[in-house]
């Protein structure tokens, strides 16, 4: 089941304020899909979010007016012809296309692993020097 977003929790995620969302929504006709299940209040998908994301990137780190956003968006989007979400439907197919976002348990437990020494070695030699004073 996908998840729906309220309002409250996408402005947290976002820090953005609730007034500039509902703005956005009037402005990037992309993000109404009218998907409000029935209530009043609006729920936003994870797609909903990589979107926002996109949007606020666009206008407040590369400079874009509303009217330039919009512009970049259906480019890109048409430029593509692939889907905005691609999902690839095995572990296998990941690693087999390079696209794995994450390391295996194994590699990450050792990550973690070696950090915790270097941490608990670090906090000894802390220990030591403050013993020795």
């Amino acid at each position: 089941m996908k998840k729906g977003y309220r309002l409250a929790e996408v402005c947290r995620r976002l820090d953005l304020q609730p007034y500039v969302l509902r703005y956005w929504a009037t402005e990037f006709p992309m993000l109404d899909s009218g998907d409000s299940g029935g209530s009043a209040q609006r729920s936003y998908s994870e797609e909903d979010l990589a979107l926002l994301k996109r949007i606020k990137r666009l206008l407040y780190e590369e400079g874009y007016t509303i009217a330039g956003a919009k512009k970049k968006l259906d480019s890109e989007t048409s430029e593509s012809d692939a889907p905005l979400f691609e999902e690839a439907r095995t572990e296998s197919e990941l690693d087999a296309r390079g696209d794995r976002l994450d390391s295996s348990d194994d590699e990450r437990i050792e990550t973690l692993r070696r950090g915790v020494a270097a941490a608990l070695e670090e906090a000894r030699s802390m220990l030591s020097l403050l013993k020795s004073e």
